[in-house]
């Protein structure tokens, strides 16, 4: 599905509709942890290692390999597992929240608890279908990032385009 954003042209002259193809969000882990972030999310949500970019400057046999770029397929989605190279610059402050939808919630909770995942909720509750389905249960991985498992949000005659 391509998104379109139309440049408002005001301070190049230009309208130009730009059509974005993908959202690929980036985790950046602890080095060297990214390997065992992309082990996890296989076994905790199923996703599909497509590619792997190793660091060039970590190759010298007295280094541990470190990630560059993992790019995980989950469902029509990706990801970027990375791990942080350079240990003079902090890790990223900011949080992040990701959101996979499926038909069978509970399922999915109990596969990546299983795999490793904390629940931050004894069951699943229900949500307001704001930002997502019916059915909603919060997750943290291992390596600190919170994941809503949801169910697909229920179309709404409602809602205004």
């Amino acid at each position: 599905m391509a998104v379109e954003a139309q440049n408002g042209g005001a301070q190049n002259g230009c309208s130009k509709v730009v059509k974005f193809l993908a959202l690929k969000p980036q985790l950046s882990v602890e080095a060297p942890k990214a390997n065992d972030a992309v082990q996890f999310y296989k076994a905790a949500f199923g996703a599909e290692e497509v590619s792997r970019a190793m660091h060039p400057k970590r190759k010298a046999d007295q280094e541990l390999p470190l990630v560059l770029a993992a790019e995980l397929k989950l469902g029509p989605s990706s990801i970027i597992v990375s791990d942080i190279a350079d240990e003079s610059s902090p890790p990223v402050k900011n949080g992040c929240v990701i959101c996979l939808e499926t038909e069978d919630v509970e399922a999915a909770v109990a596969k990546a608890v299983k795999a490793g995942a904390v629940s931050e909720g004894e069951e699943v509750a229900e949500g307001d279908g704001a930002c997502c389905g019916e059915r909603v249960n919060k997750l943290k991985d291992p390596y600190g990032f919170v994941w809503l498992i949801c169910s697909p949000a229920k179309k709404s005659a409602d809602v205004e385009s």
